[in-house]
């Protein structure tokens, strides 16, 4: 079935076999026919032509070239030859045609089994599964532990796709026709086989993308790519028809495959979230690796012990980083680790495609038998093609059509929407229930209560950060206090009331935004409890038993209303009928003319190709007058359905049902725009706080900076003052008036003792506090904050009509080596900390969880719990 590699690589390859044959003689059938049809001399002038052919056949059968290059040549040079016997001589149990020549194929996956058929499109599928076979011996036999030798086995093993898919593509189909075929040649299988040379192909672009040391995001997509081409090719062998028909190893190496480079690709690109900082995401996506090693290693029983060892070897690269970077998370970053449901699939990139294999299989420029075929052939050929399609256009027109008719109409009349509500069996509109079922995945107006807390929680921590600020400006203010009624008038630094005075405006305006957010907060409260009722048909699940039933009259005068419903439901039927009717009839057409192949009739033909092309097209007359038929019928049958649901609307009072039906369309509507509108309204307030506990939390780093400079001044400050009360000269050294006091809005550095804060944009340097404490006497005064940083809007306008907080814009970020991405205040680790702060650009990243309106996009191969 498949030969393992015999080259020292890192993991195993496949290469197949080739379907092995019978003896078949095709040199005396086609003499006879050449000469019976053309004439005797015409078959002595193509004689060389004919033992070519049958040299070609006789050096298939043997199988015993040791070259697979010569293999290949010969497989090409056999499938040319092939298309030009196709065109020249019909192959066929026919007694006019070709009969006594039959081509016999085995299996490749199963020899005891065989296929035999009349027709030359077996032996074409055939020698085309052998030409990708040979390619991926080819890929197989070069050396891949060398970069060329890597290279070449690519080249090779996009041939072999290029070879499978051109099977898929031009003769699968033809070969599966007949009673007689076997699966390998099937249309899944070579789209299978051709995903599996594309994953081989890969896999040696990504050795040796390794081997060159190109960076870890672009060896993680080159992986992933590998990863995906397996998966694929897995799908196809564990559906039917592939799925009783491979042994369990073979389905074994290609999920093992398909495991080992997802979890490649989790590695590789660890690394560079790594290099990149971005811890968090780099320890869910370690674990999302080892977990799918983990679950196919359970199953990997009979698995190559190669590649098991190098599932092992990466398992246990993935544990080892996983335990850093859980290591440094936890002592410095402090990142909330995302689940893996919630990871955006890996990129992925294909560095490969199957070759294009129409030009090497060309034969239009091959002179063999080319004597047997006038170019007017060719001609006639065409134009019968264009009026075969130009029916069958036609007629397809005519089928549309009369479907789309059949829609409104029946829409028109409410059916068989009317027919169900009476059953119990109606549904809401298509859009209409995806709204709902929108909602409900979201939680629903019951778990509005949860993010409503969400808001309440995060205004509690602002107010408390802000309350914060206050008492430690406070206590700084008492300390300078102190120390002026000490030492009165050789107490020169400026008060601090003076030095804080701009801060203390924005921590005003802080407040004032914190009690215009409780409000709006209060106003989302009292929606949310003057719309539970309406919105509390949302919750019912199903939706559908809000809706009101279409019921039987309560009396009824001749008891004659089951009779009409039946009437109806049987002409509904009727209709269904003719319905799939036409969709057999457009597949009818579809199957005559891929089937209708007059080449071998234009060849032998000695009369005129008009009267040829009447016979011929005559083929589709019955096909058309079907058509004609079933619409004739359908229009007959949508007049009487109308007079049927007219005495039904009547009896069963459907313009009421259909008034109560849309009430009840417009309260649930109501209701969704209502929650959609508090969603959105509470969403607005999580964004608010969140942007707001930046700035607060930015401030907050200002006055600890400050105070910082104060406590250093205030020291040098009293050893000055000091020596001047003992009667010490320091005018060499320094002067009163040689201070500058900053004003506090400036971010001064802190000193070494001050701890460093981790700055969570990986595109930030860390904040470095100086080298050296700051000495007495500021020779150049701090710069003075003379336009202080502007804030949101939040924190400063009035909320606009008709919403409850103001429209976000972002806040001017401050200096690159001032970045402060802190905890709302020191060693506060409460449920709503992320150490991710707000890019340059964009809006915060909130530090808690916002349930999406939809439920997350599951990435990666395997689903994590």
């Amino acid at each position: 079935m498949a030969a393992p590699s015999s080259s020292a690589t890192t993991n195993i390859m496949l290469a197949i076999y080739e379907k092995k044959t019978t003896q078949v003689d095709l040199y005396r059938p086609l003499r006879n026919y050449i000469a019976f049809n053309y004439s005797e001399r015409e078959a002595q002038n193509l004689e060389d032509d004919l033992q070519t052919l049958k040299q070609y056949r006789s050096d298939l059968e043997r199988q015993s070239d040791p070259s697979p290059t010569a293999r290949r040549d010969l497989l090409q040079n056999y499938y040319k030859a092939l298309c030009l016997v196709e065109t020249r001589f019909p192959i066929s149990p026919d007694k006019d045609h070709v009969n006594s020549i039959t081509f016999v194929w085995h299996d490749a996956f199963k020899n005891k089994l065989k296929a035999s058929q009349q027709n030359i499109h077996l032996e074409k599928a055939s020698v085309l599964f052998n030409l990708g076979a040979v390619y991926s011996q080819i890929g197989l036999s070069y050396d891949r532990t060398t970069v060329d030798g890597r290279r070449l086995a690519s080249h090779a093993f996009i041939a072999a796709a290029g070879a499978f898919a051109y099977l898929r593509d031009n003769a699968s189909t033809k070969a599966s026709i007949g009673n007689s075929t076997t699966v390998d040649l099937s249309v899944e299988c070579a789209g299978m086989l051709e995903r599996l040379m594309l994953a081989q192909a890969q896999e040696c672009v990504f050795e040796n993308t390794i081997a060159k040391g190109s960076t870890p995001g672009v060896c993680a997509k080159i992986s992933r790519q590998v990863g995906l081409y397996y998966e694929e090719a897995f799908a196809a062998l564990n559906a039917a028809p592939l799925s009783q028909h491979f042994d369990k190893g073979w389905i074994s190496h290609v999920q093992l495959k398909a495991v080992l480079f997802y979890a490649e690709a989790c590695y590789r690109y660890s690394l560079e979230l790594h290099e990149k900082e971005e811890i968090a995401e780099e320890i869910a996506r370690l674990r999302s690796g080892i977990s799918a090693l983990s679950e196919v290693k359970k199953s990997s029983k009979g698995a190559a012990a190669q590649l098991l060892d190098a599932i092992n070897k990466l398992e246990a690269n993935l544990n080892r980083n996983l335990e850093r970077a859980v290591k440094e998370n936890d002592r410095v970053y402090l990142m909330r680790v995302p689940s893996s449901s919630s990871l955006q699939a890996l990129p992925a990139f294909s560095m490969v495609k199957p070759m294009a294999m129409s030009e090497v299989l060309d034969a239009s420029k091959e002179k063999m038998f080319a004597s047997l075929v006038p170019d007017s052939s060719a001609k006639a050929l065409s134009k019968y093609t264009e009026m075969v399609d130009d029916v069958i256009r036609t007629q397809a027109e005519k089928l549309q059509q009369a479907s789309e008719l059949t829609r409104v109409r029946l829409k028109e009349m409410d059916l068989p929407d009317s027919i169900l509500s009476l059953e119990g069996n109606f549904s809401l509109p298509m859009d209409l229930k995806e709204d709902v079922e929108a909602v409900q995945i979201c939680g629903g107006p019951a778990g509005l209560e949860a993010e409503l807390q969400q808001l309440r929680d995060l205004r509690r921590v602002n107010q408390e950060m802000l309350v914060q600020i206050e008492e430690l400006l406070q206590k700084e203010a008492r300390e300078d206090a102190q120390f002026k009624s000490q030492f009165g008038t050789r107490w020169t630094r400026p008060q601090s009331s003076t030095l804080t005075k701009n801060l203390q405006d924005r921590l005003n305006r802080f407040a004032a935004n914190l009690k215009q957010a409780a409000e709006s907060d209060a106003r989302i409260e009292r929606s949310v409890r003057e719309h539970s009722a309406l919105m509390s048909i949302l919750d019912r699940r199903p939706i559908e038993s809000a809706l009101p039933t279409l019921a039987r009259p309560i009396m009824s005068l001749d008891a004659n209303e089951d009779t009409i419903l039946g009437a109806l439901k049987q002409s509904l039927r009727q209709l269904e009928t003719l319905g799939a009717e036409r969709a057999g009839l457009e597949d009818m057409l579809k199957e005559m003319k891929r089937k209708d192949d007059i080449l071998p009739k234009l060849m032998t033909s000695t009369g005129s190709y008009e009267d040829l092309f009447r016979k011929e097209i005559a083929k589709y007359d019955h096909i058309c007058e079907e058509i004609g038929q079933n619409i004739e019928a359908q229009e007959q049958l949508l007049l009487q359905i109308q007079a049927q649901n007219d005495d039904f609307s009547a009896i069963f009072n459907l313009e009421d049902y259909k008034a109560s039906r849309e009430k009840c369309y417009k309260q649930i509507q109501a209701a969704i725009a209502k929650f959609r509108e508090i969603k959105d309204n509470i969403n607005e307030g999580l964004k608010f706080y969140v942007t707001l506990q930046d700035a607060i939390t930015n401030i907050k780093q200002q006055c600890n900076d400050f105070v910082m400079t104060r406590n250093i001044q205030c020291r040098e400050m009293m050893e000055d003052v000091q020596r001047q009360i003992a009667g010490l000269n320091f005018q060499d050294v320094k002067t009163t008036g040689a201070y500058n006091f900053p004003s506090v809005s400036h971010q001064t550095q802190r000193s070494n003792s001050q701890p460093q804060q981790t700055d969570p944009h990986p595109q930030t340097p860390y904040y470095q506090p100086p080298e050296q404490p700051a000495t007495g006497g500021y020779a150049h005064p701090l710069p003075s904050y003379s336009s202080p940083q502007q804030l949101p809007p939040p924190y400063h306008m009035p909320p606009p009509s008709g919403a409850p907080y103001p429209p976000h814009t972002q806040q001017q970020p401050p200096p690159a080596s001032h970045e402060y991405g802190q905890p709302a205040y020191p060693g506060w680790r409460g449920p709503y900390y992320n150490a991710h702060t707000q890019q340059s650009g964009s809006l915060p990243r909130p530090p808690y969880t916002i349930p999406a309106p939809y439920p997350p996009h599951q990435s990666g191969y395997y689903k994590q719990q």
